[in-house]
């Protein structure tokens, strides 16, 4: 193969990525010292950086309305993870005043203080774009977001009948007096903190928890006329009104508490550590503890208390006196609404001219016959295949598996299950696989964060249905995504598998992009057999034929790599790296590319999320690029490509270079070994998001994203569209 970036991508390069093929800077290594903390951005202020380059989608007037909004729900769910997972044990190490520093010399105390100062600017300003360019952008569209007090009669009629019809029922005012006590509030549940006043002139507090299983936005009958040009435009017959629920049930409090006096009512919502832990656990209780771990997310310790900005001190202090541990800094004063998360809602209109174009993923020419009832095996005899979901369809891999159900010949069926999803293919296609008698094996991690819940009732139906279960592994949590199908061939056995980036979930499969591998290679089957018997047995295999495994081999693997790239790196023969992944944290990974760097390889890392890494800097990162690309799908995929001195290797599979995907997890990286596989990988993949200047970002060496733009006279490159089956691309 020649060098990355012989395919089309070369022809439409931005002016950044143009400085890949300048001569890379070597010479002497200089003698810095690499572990010095400022050579890293912190982690925490990356991910801030991630969560800003989600919101600055949401600003682009280049995507659909609807998806702008979905962008703002986008971050919002992300904040809320945030809240639940890294900002309880950022509030211990302050409170333990431990003496470490960040990479900035920053205390925890310091660092925390400074993380609560850019959520809260990150919160406001996400607010004020929803509110002062999506909220009028959208009633330009015919889609009115209206406050209850801005409702028309006829309008507020129809609203305060469904509140009558359809809330008031659910609802159950909780009261707080000397003989009831404060009422629990749940995690990321959306309450009313009302103040009353009773007949003897005293007041009183109530909260008022909106049910969950309640849409936040009311749909009511647009009763005004819409100046515009032209009867016959869509957008005059296209008038859709909505009003926040919140509003609705504040307006109608008086049927909630008749015979008193409603002082006033202010919306607020908590967000509780939500971390399960497992340390301590044996391998017996991993079910039922899982199952309790979820039950007590309800009740941990509250990080973030969101208020209505209007919320007068008095009812604050109300709330803030009866949650422990809840001090001044955990309270967020918010402009409505106080879920971001659930504006999903609103992106979910039916309004296809403001959503992305629908397109068709594509069938691999391979599996034509397959995907119509043909044998999918015989065509994974015939050559290993490369799918690159959402474009290439998800679809195969649920015929691979539901035709291994079906097949008389396949004699067994073992997978990985991460993320499944409510109504998941998969599990259908191994039950088959059980009432047809196969042995069917599945490892279910139930620590899958914010699955749990699921993976555990999908693991007890497979239990019963006779399927040999693994609740995964105490000490590691199993993230490797892989099935082996074992057949019967002519008086033989051959092996079957897939390899993915990704999770066998049907649903994500449609907006994340991944990569997964068919084939029957049989030193993979043999790998992958081997993998099993590590996961559900007693063995400790010291490596594998192809598969990179961690906690095995994989961090030993990946820096005998990146040492050989530099020791192969010569004029003639010059390093390159390319590396694409969720995330880098990893010191020593970090350590070793600025390694590669001194001694003159050239690198270029596509890192969508955090990234610890400092490019450009003098002397230690001169030949490091960072990139990072947020559009329609979530960059998912991770590829590792090494050039080797011309003998190129390209790997694919689940881990990121991050110490718990490296050290804490079971995770799988595979050789894609096809010559014309590897060059799509690297022509195709790697060489259109490295010449992406519409959706990609570059990180600079101060740790802040500047977007890439096309230069004067060059042709723009979106990497997720040029991707998109030809007819799709809306060109």
């Amino acid at each position: 193969m020649g060098p990355p970036g012989t395919s089309r991508a070369r022809k439409t390069r931005s002016r950044v990525t143009e400085t890949s093929d300048a001569s890379p800077r070597t010479g002497p290594l200089p003698s810095v010292a690499l572990d010095d903390p400022k050579l890293l951005v912190d982690r925490d202020l990356s991910l801030l950086q991630f969560q800003r380059r989600v919101l600055e989608e949401a600003r682009d007037e280049s995507n659909p309305l609807l998806e702008r909004v979905k962008f703002l729900s986008i971050l919002g769910s992300n904040l809320d993870e945030f809240f639940m997972f890294r900002a309880p044990l950022l509030k211990q190490q302050a409170a333990a005043g431990v003496i470490q520093l960040d990479p900035e010399g920053l205390t925890p105390a310091a660092h925390l203080e400074r993380i609560r100062s850019q959520v809260s600017l990150l919160m406001a300003e996400a607010r004020q774009h929803l509110h002062d360019r999506l909220i009028p952008a959208l009633a330009a569209a015919g889609i009115h977001v209206l406050s209850y007090q801005d409702l028309r009669p006829k309008e507020r009629e129809e609203a305060n009948a469904h509140f009558t019809e359809a809330v008031l029922p659910l609802l159950m005012p909780l009261a707080f007096d000397p003989v009831r006590p404060f009422p629990h509030v749940s995690n990321l549940g959306l309450n009313l903190a009302v103040l009353i006043r009773d007949r003897k002139g005293v007041e009183r507090f109530a909260q008022v928890k909106l049910p969950e299983t309640l849409p936040r936005i009311v749909p009511v009958t647009f009763h005004r006329k819409r100046s515009g040009r032209g009867r016959s435009s869509r957008r005059q017959t296209l008038q859709q009104c909505y009003v926040w629920l919140e509003q609705v049930i504040t307006a109608n409090l008086g049927a909630l508490f008749p015979g008193v006096e409603i002082i006033e009512a202010h919306p607020f919502r908590v967000t509780r550590d939500a971390e399960i832990t497992t340390q301590e656990w044996k391998a017996s209780e991993l079910l039922d503890g899982t199952e309790e771990g979820v039950r007590r997310r309800h009740f941990g310790t509250i990080t973030r208390l969101a208020v209505g900005d209007q919320m007068p001190p008095r009812l604050l202090a109300i709330l803030t006196q009866n949650f422990n541990h809840v001090g001044k800094n955990d309270v967020y004063p918010t402009r409505r609404p106080l879920a971001l998360s659930r504006l999903l809602e609103l992106s979910r209109i039916d309004r296809p001219d403001l959503h992305d174009p629908p397109f068709s993923p594509r069938i691999p020419p391979a599996l034509a016959d397959s995907s119509k009832g043909g044998d999918i095996f015989r065509a994974i005899r015939q050559g290993d295949l490369l799918l690159h979901h959402p474009y290439d369809s998800f679809q195969t891999v649920l015929d691979f598996l539901q035709q291994a159900a079906d097949d008389p010949d396949v004699l067994t069926i073992k997978v990985t299950l991460y993320r499944l999803g409510r109504h998941p293919p998969v599990v259908k296609a191994l039950l088959d696989a059980r009432r047809n008698g196969k042995e069917v094996g599945v490892v279910v991690e139930l620590k899958a964060r914010f699955d749990e819940e699921s993976n555990v009732g999908w693991a007890r139906a497979l239990e019963r249905a006779g399927v040999h279960v693994v609740y995964g592994l105490v000490d590691f949590k199993v993230h490797a995504k892989i099935a082996l199908v074992v057949r019967r061939e002519g008086g033989r056995i051959r092996r079957y598998v897939h390899l993915s980036s990704g999770n066998y979930n049907a649903v994500t499969a449609k907006t994340y992009t991944d990569l997964g591998l068919l084939s029957c290679n049989e030193e993979l089957g043999a790998d992958a057999t081997d993998f099993f018997n590590y996961l559900t047995g007693y063995s400790a295999p010291a490596g594998f034929r192809k598969l990179i495994v961690a906690p095995i081999s994989m961090r030993d693997r990946l820096r005998g790599l990146i040492r050989r790239e530099l020791s192969r790196h010569q004029p003639g023969e010059p390093g390159r790296l390319i590396f694409k992944m969720n995330a880098l944290a990893d010191q020593e990974m970090i350590q070793l590319l600025y390694q590669a760097s001194q001694a003159g390889v050239q690198v270029d890392l596509l890192v969508r999320g955090v990234c610890c890494l400092r490019p450009g800097v003098p002397g230690v990162s001169d030949n490091i690029r960072v990139r990072s690309i947020v559009g329609r799908f979530l960059e998912h995929s991770r590829i590792y490509y090494f050039r080797n001195g011309g003998a190129e290797e390209i790997y694919v599979g689940s881990a990121d270079l991050t110490p718990h995907n490296l050290d804490r997890r079971v995770e799988v990286l595979f050789p894609v070994e096809d010559l014309k596989l590897a060059r799509r990988l690297r022509d195709e993949i790697l060489a259109l998001s490295l010449a992406d200047n519409i959706k990609a970002r570059r990180l600079l060496s101060d740790g802040a994203y500047v977007r890439i733009t096309p230069g004067l006279g060059e042709t723009a490159v979106s990497s997720q569209q040029q991707l998109l089956p030809t007819d799709d691309r809306g060109d």
